[in-house]
């Protein structure tokens, strides 16, 4: 019989309570049921601290419960498994619990960046590595600017980057991410934000895309010129699904300066429920700025 997370969590909560109090009571409920249950069933005497109403904890009763967790190689009382990976949690003990881990991409985003000098033997030779990174190994510093590309396939085609990143001397260019990658891009895009640095989004031009540029943080599109894009775009690449998103973009459109480069694209999406799949965008690519100021 192992104590459940919740009652961990109970007696977590004890244990902190009593450093300001000499004991702490808890009423009678279905997890401090369990607690009562694996003390009883590890020979844990509770004596008058137990009625029918309420069990009392107390300093002496924690150290028991650590004490027997440790003989049964659990965790004490005070480890917080949540968020550590199986790896942390093993340090802690035999407990793995997979439902509050950290999961083992969380932490990874999937990067392009230009091929090592020195190849791999083996491998052909290539103009761009793609590589699985914690994102904490990167140094946001290096780069000049951050290009988040939407689509996978969009992705590994996009070397070398377009002319539109050409002035950004060291490209930071990564995957947005899908249930495999994307657990750490938005931590990449929130320290990314504080260098008040170019953030381009590469992604469908449909209602979502844009919606999720602008939740990203993203400073500026990477589209097509508009010429091009207007002659291209499409019904079948605005889905109707997609309307629940477009109440927020007519408000964002509607905060616009005049003669902001945005608002022309936003018209073909809003007002003509027309749109453009990344994948058909071409290699001709420019900058069209998000915010409402229009800077570039």
């Amino acid at each position: 019989m192992k104590l459940s997370s919740r009652a961990r969590h109970l007696l977590r909560d004890a244990a902190q309570a009593l450093r300001s109090t000499p004991s702490e009571e808890k009423r009678r409920s279905k997890v401090v049921d369990e607690v009562v249950a694996w003390c009883q069933a590890h020979d844990i005497e509770l004596g008058p601290r137990l009625t029918h109403a309420r069990l009392q904890l107390d300093p002496e009763l924690l150290a028991r419960i650590d004490e027997t967790l440790a003989a049964l190689g659990e965790p004490a009382i005070a480890a917080e498994l949540s968020g550590l990976t199986t790896a942390e949690q093993a340090h802690l003990g035999n407990r793995e619990e997979k439902g509050v881990r950290e999961k083992p991409r969380d932490r990874r985003v999937l990067a392009s960046l230009p091929a090592a000098a020195e190849r791999r033997p083996g491998l052909a030779s290539r103009s761009r590595d793609f590589l699985d990174l914690d994102w904490r190994d990167l140094d946001l510093d290096a780069f000049d600017v951050l290009v988040q590309v939407e689509n996978l396939d969009g992705f590994y085609a996009f070397a070398p980057p377009p002319a539109a990143v050409a002035n950004g001397a060291c490209p930071l260019v990564l995957y947005r991410g899908d249930r495999h990658y994307g657990g750490a891009f938005a931590r990449v895009a929130e320290a990314w934000a504080e260098r008040a640095r170019p953030h381009l989004y590469l992604g469908d031009f449909d209602a979502k895309g844009v919606s999720i540029a602008l939740a990203s943080r993203a400073t500026h599109l990477l589209l097509p010129p508009f010429e091009d894009l207007a002659e291209r775009a499409n019904a079948a690449h605005q889905p109707p699904e997609q309307q629940r998103y477009q109440p927020a973009l007519r408000d964002h459109a509607a905060r616009l300066p005049v003669g902001h480069p945005l608002a022309a694209y936003l018209a073909i999406l809003l007002r003509e429920q027309r749109g453009l799949r990344q994948q058909w965008f071409g290699d001709a690519l420019q900058e069209v700025p998000l915010g409402e100021s229009g800077d570039a």
